[in-house]
């Protein structure tokens, strides 16, 4: 089987993966060297579902010791299979650089033999391109679940990202589908990664030129509409991750029917505005301080698809609202649908100067279709907002509505091709 034939199974494999953001790592380039890394984003290409595909997203392998039933590269599935030496997708991902088809590498793998022996072949495609090509640009690693503690440091000092694939939300889950991944041989790796970070940091604070330990943190994915877990318990596992792993990010796969076991679903749309919601939510936990028993509860443990989860906390809390933006605190400002943490600071800055109207609120690019009807300006409502719960509700649900009905969800993932395949080089 000839390189481009191994590439086009290997990318395939790949898809599933939603993992790809923006690198988080400033790295500039060097004399002699090949590449660099940019933090504001490598993201500049975009699959027909939304997904942001900028990196060549490849796998070491899609042969599999595993069996996940929800895996379309598990052992059990009949599709072609390749793998590549670390030699030969080393010069891929040079040579496609150097065509300016990419600037950054995905690198994931099937389980070749055990962890440990796909984790080394792994290592030495990323030490190859570091060491021998000299290639600067950001690099994504997954770790096999169960790996040893010597690989994970040693993929962490080539890598920029390093992340675990939880997969499914629950060792429930967990056992029943992919019984070959117990929770720990999970979980285990991802404290080695925490733990590596931390030392890293210890380490760069004392000896400059110490070495970098994946500058750019740990992420790991859950695939969700597979299995029973609902959002609250969803959300809930997300906050326990960030707290206990220091991830970076927790990335949310829409759940693309590829398994035929029983306890799968079957004949359901790909739920894409599901994981939109979740993303949503966890963007709040992140990044506006809201804890997962305030987007939801055991008595509400599902996101509504209608309404953007904040605008949701807002509409059972009416008793906190509506918010005066003249004498607002920055974290009530933050809690306000339509107001992020930019707008708000630019709200706090502006009315040191001036009373602001409505006006100036569309200036500052506050987002009034949502915050015109949780705020007052100097005591006052926009013209024609009622203050009520229906009202504002039914208003919200219209303009959901509105947005949906210009957009075209396909039903499957469809990786974006980056080349046309009649002109893909490789020499």
């Amino acid at each position: 089987m000839d390189v481009a034939d191994k590439l086009t199974i290997l990318t395939q494999g790949a898809k599933y993966d939603v993992a790809c953001t923006s690198s988080g790592v400033d790295r500039k380039g060097e004399k002699g060297g090949l590449g660099n890394s940019v933090a504001c984003g490598l993201c500049h290409s975009f699959a027909a579902d939304g997904r942001c595909i900028s990196l060549l997203k490849v796998l070491m392998t899609n042969y599999c010791a595993f069996d996940c039933q929800y895996c379309h590269n598990r052992s059990s599935n009949d599709v072609p299979r390749a793998t590549f030496s670390p030699e030969e997708l080393a010069e891929v991902v040079v040579g496609f650089y150097r065509r300016n088809y990419i600037e950054g590498l995905f690198l994931s793998s099937g389980v070749l033999k055990n962890a440990d022996y796909t984790m080394e072949r792994m290592c030495e495609c990323l030490r190859l391109l570091r060491k021998e090509h000299r290639f600067n640009g950001y690099i994504h690693a997954k770790a096999i679940p169960g790996a040893s503690r010597e690989m994970i440091e040693r993929i962490g000092l080539l890598a920029d990202r390093i992340s675990v694939n939880l997969e499914l939300p629950s060792e429930q889950s967990l056992s029943l589908l992919a019984p070959d991944k117990p929770k720990a041989s999970i979980l285990g790796p991802m404290a080695k990664i925490r733990d590596g970070i931390t030392e890293n940091k210890h380490d760069l604070a004392v000896y400059r030129s110490a070495p970098t330990f994946a500058p750019a943190g740990q992420s790991t994915q859950m695939i969700i509409g597979a299995t029973p877990e609902n959002d609250y318990q969803i959300i809930n596992l997300a906050q326990n991750l960030y707290k206990k792993y220091s991830l970076k990010r927790v990335f949310y796969s829409a759940y693309i029917p590829v398994g035929t076991n029983a306890l799968l679903p079957k004949n359901q749309p790909v739920p894409l505005l599901r994981e939109h919601r979740l993303y949503q939510a966890d963007f709040l936990l992140r990044s506006y301080g809201f804890r997962a028993d305030e987007i939801l509860s055991e008595q509400q443990p599902s996101l509504d698809p209608m309404l953007d989860p904040k605008c949701g906390w807002a509409l059972r809390n009416l008793e906190l609202f509506p918010v005066e933006i003249m004498t607002a605190d920055l974290e009530l400002l933050l809690r306000v649908p339509g107001i992020g943490p930019t707008g708000a600071r630019k709200i706090m800055r502006a009315r040191r100067s001036a009373r602001l109207n409505f006006d100036d609120l569309k200036k500052l690019n506050i987002v009034l279709k949502r915050a015109a009807y949780f705020i007052m300006c100097s005591g006052k409502y926009m013209p024609g907002i009622k203050f009520e719960q229906s009202f504002i509700y039914n208003n919200l649900v219209a303009d959901t509505r509105r947005q949906a009905s210009g957009l075209s969800f396909m039903p499957a993932a469809e990786q974006l091709s980056l080349f046309p395949k009649p002109q893909l080089l490789l020499s």
